[in-house]
C-alpha cells in the first residue's frame, strides 16, 4: 500500500537512494532540506525547502505523514524537538543512527542489536546514544532506529584522513596509512543496497519500537579495501601501518574515528532486519562496492584535485618516522 513519506534530508550518501527506492515502491514521497545540493530529485518527489527548527519545519507536523525519515538530527536538542513536534502526528518515525554507537572495544566479533551501545572515545556516537535514549524513553512516538555501518556512495571508504587525499597521494605513488596491520575486518555497504530494506520497515508494526542495523554481511580487509582502490585506480598502493596508538598521538582527532569506530573487527548478524523488512543481498566483490565512488572520483578529478595541505605534512611524518623503525 502506497505511504505518505517525508525525507528529513533526503539528498545525502545514504538518504538519496532511499528516497529513489521510496519511489520505485510507489510511495508518496516528500524531502525537507535546505535545497542546496545540485543533485536533482526523481521525478514525482515534492521537495520543501526549509531549515531545521524552522517555521516551515513545525509546519511539517500538520501533514500527518505515514512514515518520516530524519536523516539529519545528530544532537539530543533536534531528537527533543523532533519527539514534541511529531508525537501523535506520524505514523512511523524512523531515526538514522549510527553503528558507532555498539560497544567499543567489541566484547563479540558478531554484533547484534543486542550488542550494548558503549562508544567511550567517539563524541558523534555519544551523541547518536543519547538520541536514541531520548526516543526509547518516548511515550507517544511510534519510533524505529536504523543504524547503518560504513556505507558507500560517492565517497572512498578509508580509515582515516581525506578520501580524496588518499587516491591523490596513490595516484602520485606517495604512500598511505593504514592502522594496524591491516587485517582488521571491516564491513562495506553500498548505499543502494542499504535503500531496500530501508523502505522495507516503511509502515511494518513489527518495525515500531525496535532498533535496526542494516549492512553487508561481507566484511573486508582494511588492506584489501586499500589495495583495490589503488588497482581500480590503475596504481599500486603503497602502504605504511602504524599502530592505532601511535596515530592518534600525532593527532588526537583520530581518536573518535579509530578508537570508537574504525580500529575494531565489525562483522554484523542481519537476520533481525531481514525477518521484519524481508531477505536482502548486498554487493560482496570489493570491485562491485567500489566501482561507484571510485566512478564519482574521477569525476571530481577531471575538474581539479585536492592541493597539497597540512594533512599529507603529517602523512609524510608519519611514514617517515615508521620507515625509519626499519
Amino acid at each position: 500500500m502506497p505511504l505518505k513519506v517525508l525525507f528529513i534530508g533526503g539528498t545525502g550518501q545514504i538518504s538519496y537512494p532511499c528516497v529513489e527506492r521510496a519511489v520505485m515502491q510507489g510511495h508518496d514521497v516528500s524531502v525537507y532540506n535546505r535545497g542546496l545540493t545540485g543533485n536533482p530529485l526523481p521525478a514525482r518527489v515534492t521537495s520543501i525547502a526549509g531549515e531545521l527548527g524552522s517555521a516551515a519545519y513545525t509546519e511539517l507536523a500538520k501533514a500527518r505523514y505515514d512514515v518520516i525519515c530524519q536523516f539529519i538530527a545528530f544532537t539530543p536538542d533536534q531528537i527533543a524537538r523532533d519527539i514534541e513536534l511529531f508525537s501523535g502526528n506520524c505514523g512511523q518515525y524512523i531515526f538514522i543512527s549510527s553503528a558507532s554507537v555498539y560497544q567499543k572495544p567489541p566484547r563479540h566479533y558478531v554484533i547484534t542489536e543486542e550488542t550494548p551501545a558503549i562508544n567511550p572515545y567517539w563524541p558523534y556516537s555519544q551523541a547518536k546514544i543519547a538520541c536514541e535514549e531520548l526516543l526509547t524513553n518516548s511515550g507517544n512516538l511510534a519510533w524505529t532506529i536504523v543504524r547503518p555501518s560504513h556505507t558507500v556512495r560517492t565517497r572512498l571508504p578509508i580509515m582515516l584522513g581525506d578520501g580524496d587525499v588518499v587516491a591523490r597521494r596513490m595516484l602520485d605513488g606517495e604512500p598511505t596509512i593504514v592502522a594496524g596491520d591491516g587485517h582488521t575486518p571491516w564491513t562495506l555497504t553500498r548505499s543502494i543496497d542499504f535503500a531496500w530494506p530501508f523502505v522495507g520497515l516503511f509502515g511494518k508494526d513489527a518495525a515500531l519500537r525496535e532498533v535496526f542495523h542494516i549492512t553487508s554481511d561481507r566484511a573486508h580487509l582494511w588492506d584489501d579495501i586499500q589495495r583495490t582502490i589503488a588497482r581500480l585506480l590503475g596504481v599500486e598502493a603503497k602502504i605504511v601501518h602504524v599502530p592505532t596508538d601511535t596515530l592518534i598521538k600525532y593527532n588526537p582527532d583520530w581518536v573518535g574515528p579509530l578508537l570508537g569506530d574504525k580500529a575494531w573487527t565489525a562483522i554484523f548478524d542481519n537476520s533481525k532486519v531481514k525477518h521484519v523488512a524481508g531477505d536482502f543481498s548486498c554487493a560482496e566483490n570489493l570491485d562491485e562496492i567500489l566501482a561507484e565512488p571510485i566512478q564519482h572520483l574521477k569525476q571530481r578529478f577531471s575538474k581539479s584535485r585536492p592541493p597539497r595541505g597540512e594533512l599529507d605534512a603529517l602523512i609524510d611524518r608519519i611514514c617517515a618516522a615508521q620507515g625509519a623503525l626499519g
